[in-house]
């Protein structure tokens, strides 16, 4: 069976503020912002990714946020987020520990799942974190 994320991209968001755009997400999916989902904001990039805590259709979710008419008119664009087994994790203080690693990003409540592997990399002041599947990687 083909998993699907629990993760949805928005780009083009500089011209919606991060309150807003949350807002707009929890009227289109009917789900409450930190209970049901989270949104982190990447103002650098004009990128917001929406993880989903509730288990949804987030297929279904992009096709709904395509169609919305804000959505539209804030020229914002959803897409999945694709599946990968690791990721980095940036700005990591230097007393942080891989067993502390594995334990926050095997929190389901941080989108989490099994963790295969913390490579810690302090001169970057990050860690590459590496998943058992590709479901724990938001």
């Amino acid at each position: 069976s083909a998993e699907t994320s629990p993760s949805v991209v928005f780009e083009n968001i500089q011209g919606c503020s991060p309150k807003c755009l949350r807002m707009l997400l929890e009227n289109i999916s009917n789900l409450s912002v930190d209970d049901d989902f989270t949104v982190e904001v990447i103002p650098e990039i004009n990128v917001a990714v929406a993880t989903f805590i509730k288990r949804i259709d987030t297929k279904e979710f992009v096709k709904k946020c395509s169609q919305n008419e804000r959505v539209k008119k804030f020229k914002v664009t959803a897409r999945l987020l694709e599946l990968t087994q690791s990721v980095k994790a940036e700005n990591i203080p230097a007393s942080v520990s891989t067993d502390y690693l594995t334990v926050y990003f095997e929190s389901a409540r941080n989108g989490g799942g099994p963790v295969s592997d913390v490579q810690l990399l302090p001169e970057e002041s990050s860690a590459i974190v590496t998943f058992c599947d590709r479901k724990g990687n938001a």
